[in-house]
């Protein structure tokens, strides 16, 4: 679904090819940044540009929701926002942001308004989970709503790794 919102500081839109480039430039290729992700570092643009084309190829998915953030002030593509599945008709949310733009509450501000957007049509709940070292993403659910439901280990299988995840559910 090609949806496009809008909050204070930020565009939330759909990605394009040309976002390649910068997607590389401020998360994808940052060590730092994808630690916590299911998906390894990026080393090369080659590899940004698959999945940047991956993504605007699922846009024709009525339940597909994946927006790019930018900021509006300078139009600058600074991280991603999207439903990354349904478990059992709840929309499961995941995010990333440039660390250059780390806690000055744009994450919250993206997320409460996707939030918002997917209570809006219908949906009476809403979970984001994050590992449970990544204090920052830990505090970005609680900020937007999030309480917490459990504790469980999960296997990313790209990194071949087994971690711990926190799960947490939004009530409207």
């Amino acid at each position: 679904m090609k949806l496009t919102l809008k909050t204070n500081r930020l565009i939330l839109r759909p990605f394009e090819m040309s976002d390649a480039e910068a997607m590389f430039n401020n998360w994808s290729s940052d060590s730092e940044v994808t630690k916590y992700l299911t998906w390894n570092t990026h080393t090369s643009l080659e590899q940004t540009k698959k999945i940047i084309n991956l993504w605007v190829l699922e846009y024709e998915k009525p339940e597909r929701i994946n927006l790019a953030i930018v900021l509006k002030e300078t139009n600058e593509l600074i991280g991603g926002i999207d439903v990354v599945g349904y478990i059992d008709n709840v929309p499961v949310i995941g995010y990333v942001l440039s660390r250059k733009y780390w806690n000055k509450g744009i994450m919250s501000e993206a997320c409460k308004q996707l939030i918002d957007y997917l209570f809006s049509n219908g949906y009476e709940s809403i979970r984001i989970d994050a590992m449970k070292e990544n204090i920052g993403s830990n505090k970005v659910i609680q900020k937007c709503g999030g309480i917490f439901v459990s504790e469980f280990v999960d296997y990313f299988k790209q990194k071949n790794m087994e971690v711990t995840i926190n799960q947490y559910i939004i009530k409207k």
